[in-house]
């Protein structure tokens, strides 16, 4: 974990990892927003993330994002600096986001310092990325989404891009992250799009079946 006080000239950026599958997601933006250099970065792990963190990952995560991290605060620790508005902070970002704390930040409770920090940087206009975890979802989980995004949260779920082709499972957790890490306006964000080549646009070198067995098109 580094020591000292605010870095000169580099932003913070909270993290919160919650109890909701994936828990490799916030390790990704962890990275990804140290890879950055220019980030102090305030991390906020609940109980059920924790445990979740070390059912998927091990204990080695643990201590891999201490080394990463300027602090890590025990979610209890509900007078942390984090959990003040005058902590100021390039944004916040939850990930993965389980539906209970999704509810929990759309109906602005504050029982613990992840979901304090979250009210935080509501009730201050700073950007708050939640990547929600679940699926299917139930018209409790969209009311809340629903919720929270009126109070100004970006409702981020965990969708790959598959338009970019990724390779492995590692390739997709990181696209992820940085699309994440884009939302708070830092460097670093996801790579851009650049249009499809012209003929795949145009459909040249294509031959589309019109007649026959609609399943025909699933064997393209």
């Amino acid at each position: 974990m580094r020591e000292g006080g605010e870095m000169a000239g580099r932003s913070r950026v909270v993290v919160g990892i919650s109890g909701a599958s994936g828990a490799v997601l916030g390790v990704r933006v962890v990275e990804r927003l140290a890879a950055l250099g220019a980030c102090e970065i305030h991390l906020v792990i609940s109980a059920a993330g924790r445990r979740t963190l070390l059912h998927e990952m091990g204990e080695g995560a643990l201590e891999h994002l201490g080394r990463l991290v300027h602090a890590r605060h025990p979610d209890t620790a509900i007078g942390a600096a984090v959990a003040s508005g005058s902590f100021r902070t390039q944004g916040m970002i939850v990930a993965p986001c389980s539906m209970h704390t999704l509810a929990a930040i759309a109906y602005t409770q504050s029982s613990t310092l992840l979901l304090r920090a979250a009210d935080v940087h509501l009730k201050e206009r700073r950007p708050l990325v939640l990547l929600t975890r679940e699926a299917p979802l139930h018209l409790g989980h969209l009311r809340a989404m629903v919720a929270a995004s009126e109070l100004g949260a970006i409702i981020c779920p965990p969708v790959p891009a598959w338009y970019l082709k990724p390779a492995s499972r590692a390739e997709v957790e990181c696209e992820i992250a940085a699309r994440a890490v884009g939302l708070l306006g830092l460097p670093g964000g996801p790579r851009e799009w650049g249009g499809l080549p012209e003929e795949e646009e145009r459909g040249e070198g294509k031959e589309w079946r019109e007649e026959g067995d609609p399943q025909d098109f699933l064997r393209f």
